[in-house]
């Protein structure tokens, strides 16, 4: 598999999703949310999971935009944070509520320790792909000239160091949230040791 293989969608609302990602987050954390996409959808591939690209597209370009600052709410967790921007952001697009709906438990339940993917394949897919992101979790199950592709085109730029900070002042402000939940749970150590950082 090669990374020409993923197809990204560019319907009007994954067009905005991009430049509203863009716009808002580090080229760091901008580059974490495109290889999501990259690694949910070559994982869709491998495991023939059928998923719906746009939503899930929408899902990773905003998945961590409750981590920067103009969104980064002092009332709740940053992926509920993400998780309502998602929804206005829908709206304004165009889609039906229900769909609203979806995009934002996407995002929050990237979160989560598992997802389901009967249940919810967009939320399996967004969960397993940041875990790869992040932690390395699962980064195996890629051929290594995929993964050395996608870093050369879309590269780290220093996202352990400003991820860990950025979960940490989550966890400082807010320590009943999924980001202080992380903390406590060694997030730091397993961004470490990540193998797409070696």
């Amino acid at each position: 598999m090669k990374i020409d293989d993923l197809v990204i969608p560019e319907t009007a609302a994954c067009v905005a999703a991009r430049e509203v990602a863009t716009a808002y987050c580090s080229p760091a954390l901008l580059n974490h949310s495109v290889r999501s996409y990259l690694w949910a959808a070559a994982h869709a591939k491998e495991a023939g999971i059928a998923f719906d690209a746009e939503l899930l597209y929408v899902a990773a370009l905003l998945h961590d935009i409750g981590l920067t600052k103009e969104f980064d709410s002092h009332t709740v967790s940053f992926d509920e944070a993400g998780g309502h921007v998602a929804w206005v952001f829908a709206a304004g697009a165009g889609w039906p509520v229900a769909r609203r709906v979806r995009v934002g438990e996407v995002i929050v339940r990237h979160m989560w320790s598992r997802v389901d993917v009967e249940e919810d394949p967009e939320g399996h897919l967004l969960e397993f792909a940041t875990s790869v992101d992040i932690s390395g979790r699962g980064v195996d199950a890629f051929p290594a000239g995929l993964r050395a592709e996608v870093l050369d085109r879309y590269p780290r730029l220093g996202l352990k160091d400003e991820f860990v900070a950025c979960f940490e002042s989550q966890a400082e402000r807010k320590p009943d949230s999924s980001a202080a939940a992380a903390v406590r749970n060694g997030i730091a150590a397993r961004v470490a040791a990540n193998p797409l950082d070696a």
